[in-house]
């Protein structure tokens, strides 16, 4: 890991988290919905689940694009959001492949995501974390690290299923949830 990466945070610019905190908000509300539609049909793979399964990691992409054009303007942290998008890109082709050779490799290429993903959100929390509400985004960053080895180990299962998927998502939404709360009282303390 080059020294560039644990280099600490610059200041962000004074009200520059209101964009990050509607994000993390979007982020919440999007990884409710889709755990819960995943969930109905967790047994099986089926069009609607196949579908939800690829779109996660895209709307991944997407989120980490506008996170890092915001970042850019207060002056952050960059680098680690990048990698996320090429990470997530990738997933998001892995599990088109996937879905058509059943749950297990589905669970292996998510687990491979979540790891890598869980790595990069850590760094970035760290990176971020004179920032308000950076600390739920580090936790969330080990957790998903830890949760993607056990759906690698899942796959091996004979019952192997996506429901540990919709709470992996959910969890992951209320972690952005926190954050995003946390950001906002943050704001509302530098406007006293």
């Amino acid at each position: 890991m080059d020294s560039s990466i644990a280099a600490p945070a610059p200041a962000p610019i004074a009200g520059g988290t209101a964009a990050l905190r509607r994000l993390y908000l979007l982020r919440f509300a999007f990884a409710a919905v889709w755990a819960a539609l995943l969930l109905a049909s967790a047994h099986t793979l089926n069009p609607l689940n196949t579908t939800l399964l690829v779109i996660y990691p895209a709307f991944d992409v997407a989120c980490a694009v506008v996170d890092a054009r915001s970042a850019k303007a207060r002056r952050g942290p960059v680098r680690g959001l990048h990698v996320n998008v090429a990470f997530s890109s990738l997933t998001t082709a892995g599990l088109v492949a996937a879905t058509t050779s059943g749950i297990p490799a589905v669970l292996r290429v998510w687990g491979a995501w979540a790891i890598t993903a869980g790595l990069v959100q850590l760094v970035v929390g760290l990176l971020r974390r004179g920032m308000a509400g950076q600390w739920p985004m580090i936790a969330s960053g080990g957790i998903s690290t830890l949760a993607g080895a056990s759906f690698i180990a899942q796959a091996g299962k004979s019952d192997a299923s996506l429901s540990s998927l919709a709470g992996y998502a959910f969890l992951g939404g209320v972690f952005f949830l926190v954050s995003a709360l946390r950001l906002g009282q943050a704001d509302k303390a530098s406007r006293s």
